[in-house]
Order: structure tokens, then C-alpha cells, then sequence
């Protein structure tokens, strides 16, 4: 054999073993890319039941009368029924603003038909703030008590929301939420441990995670119940967790 065949053979000879080695670690690399993709994704809840810590109630009432003097008596006397009711249930009457007032006179409305009974319509709503909530619910099922000593609530929405129609308020989100994550995750690896076991494999580490958004629901999940209207309420978390399987 020729020095020059020797030569071209080292040459073919190392080109091949190149070729073999790449072809190995290409194959390598394939393995271990699907390997990573094994895992696995769960869901972790955590839930508290809460109690509002804050109360809003806007009073709508009206007054009409062909004399603004006298409507706005009724108005005055009408606000005083309100305090008295609040009072009467420990409401801190100190905390109550004067959210809106409203004068309507029938005689300005260009559109007005027929006779006009009374020229001016007075709309007053306050506004009941409290870190009491269970007094606000109180008072809110004796409004009744208003009707009878003649004060004419408003059906109509007005600022804040309806007349006669607490809300209920929890504030203290934050308080809740480092324990609560912990929660769901400490649930999601638990989940994520059963599927590895379940299927022969082993745990690995955290892929990727989301705790996802808290949110605040009603206590009693009924139809036309709504989370604003009842004291207590369920704070819920779900964490999703995505884990290596080995």
C-alpha cells in the first residue's frame, strides 16, 4: 500500500468516526430532550371561610312637595329617622356621609304632560360606613321600621348601588395569602407524589409554577346570591405546578 493510500484510508478512517461520535451525541441529546419533557401538571386549592370586616350601605330616600321648603323638612325629618335607626342598632352615626342630593323641579322639565302634583321631588342618599358589619346587617333587616315612621325609600339606583342594599366587604386579603399559598402548594405536590407514584416513576423538580389568582366567593353558592351581599365568604387559591418526572 502506498503512502498515499495510507493516507486517504486515515482520512476516510477519521471521517467516519466523526461522523459515528455526532451521529451518537446527537442521539444523546434527543434522549435527554425527551426525558425533560416528562412531567407532570397539577392543582393545588387552598380555602378559608372569612367574615367581612367592612360594611357599605347607601340610604336612598325621597320627599316631594309643590313647596321646596316643605320638601326639604321632609328630607330632614326623613335623615333623622335614618340616624335614629342606625343608633338604635350601635351604627356610629359619626361615620354616615351625605352621599347625594338631588332637587327635581317639574316645572324645568320641557317635556312635562298633564298636571303637575307636586313641582319638586328631593333625593337624599347617605352613605353608612362600618367596620361593625354584623350591626349594619341588623339594621338593614329592620328597615321596615323606616317605612312605618314614613320615610320613602328609593327603589331607584342611585351612588354606591341600590337603596336598602348592604355590602359586605373583607379586607384583610393579604393577611391570608402567604399561608395560604404554602397551602395550595404543599396540596399541588402531594397531587404531583400520587401520579408518581400511581405511575411508576419518581418526583423530580419544579418545571414551572403559577399560585393563580385569589378569589373571594359567596359562603352560600346559590343562584342569585352574590359574594357582596352575605358576612361570610370562602377565599380560594389555586396553585398549578408543573414537576419533572424521572
Amino acid at each position: 500500500m502506498t503512502t498515499d493510500t495510507r493516507s486517504h484510508l486515515a482520512i476516510a478512517i477519521a471521517l467516519a468516526a466523526g461522523v459515528a461520535l455526532s451521529g451518537f451525541f446527537i442521539g444523546r441529546g434527543f434522549v435527554q430532550s425527551r426525558t425533560a419533557d416528562r412531567f407532570v401538571t397539577v392543582k393545588g386549592v387552598a380555602e378559608r371561610e372569612v367574615k367581612a370586616d367592612l360594611a357599605l350601605w347607601p340610604i336612598r330616600f325621597v320627599a316631594a312637595s309643590n313647596s321646596l321648603a316643605q320638601a326639604q323638612a321632609e328630607i330632614a325629618r326623613s335623615t333623622r329617622q335614618v340616624l335614629a335607626l342606625l343608633a338604635r342598632h350601635d351604627v356610629d352615626t359619626g361615620t354616615v356621609e351625605v352621599l347625594g342630593l338631588e332637587v327635581q323641579d317639574a316645572y324645568a322639565n320641557p317635556y312635562r304632560e298633564g298636571q303637575v302634583t307636586n313641582r319638586f321631588v328631593v333625593t337624599q342618599t347617605l352613605m353608612v360606613r362600618s367596620t361593625v358589619p354584623d350591626s349594619i346587617m341588623a339594621a338593614s333587616q329592620k328597615v321596615g321600621e323606616l317605612l312605618e315612621a314614613g320615610v320613602l325609600l328609593s327603589s331607584g339606583y342611585g351612588p354606591g348601588g341600590p337603596a336598602g342594599t348592604p355590602t359586605f366587604l373583607f379586607t384583610h386579603l393579604n393577611d391570608l395569602k402567604p399561608a395560604m399559598i404554602a397551602e395550595a402548594t404543599a396540596a399541588a405536590r402531594q397531587a404531583a407524589e400520587q401520579f408518581a407514584g400511581d405511575s411508576k416513576t419518581s418526583l423530580g423538580g419544579i418545571r414551572q409554577a403559577n399560585q393563580g389568582v385569589f378569589v373571594i366567593l359567596p359562603r352560600d353558592q346559590a343562584s342569585g346570591v352574590t359574594e357582596e351581599s352575605q358576612l361570610f365568604k370562602t377565599v380560594r387559591v389555586v396553585a398549578t405546578v408543573d414537576y419533572y418526572l424521572n
